[in-house]
């Protein structure tokens, strides 16, 4: 089983119980096909980026699923069959943990080896800091006649 982040966009013209129900259906397939759902985000309606099909809107559905690739490739392909759906995308996402899990531990194991650095010491309780040195004037260049 895989990790996959899937987002679908359903079409403004649906009303929130009808838009809530169809992604219940895909839902459905997604749970037929033995996916375990980590997370499941309904957004809600929110403002498109960019107008799809001359609609500015879309209800937006996001589920956080593990599941085989067949079944998620079977629903992106109803997914892409329906007119009701402007837009879908499911991305595989435990690769890119596990790359981010072993990029982290890499991390962790240089900063163990490194030597602490020793803190940085107070000044002296005589000492004063050195004042800033007065800015100089730009000298006008000399001019050499021919």
């Amino acid at each position: 089983m895989r990790l996959y982040d899937i987002v679908v966009l359903v079409t403004p013209d649906l009303n929130d119980d009808d838009a809530t129900k169809l992604a219940g259906e895909y839902r459905k397939i997604l749970a037929d096909g033995g996916a375990n759902f980590v997370k499941e985000e309904p957004w809600g309606r929110r403002r498109l980026a960019f107008p799809i099909g001359r609609k500015r809107e879309a209800h937006y559905v996001y589920w956080q699923v593990e599941a085989e690739p067949a079944t998620v490739a079977e629903t992106e392909r109803r997914l892409g069959l329906s007119d009701q759906v402007l837009r879908h995308l499911a991305v595989r996402v435990d690769e890119d943990l596990r790359r981010a899990a072993k990029m982290a531990e890499r991390i962790r194991k240089k900063t163990a080896r490194r030597p602490p650095r020793p803190p940085a010491a107070p000044p002296a309780e005589g000492a004063s800091a050195p004042a800033p040195a007065p800015p100089q004037a730009a000298q006008p260049a000399e001019r050499s006649e021919s």
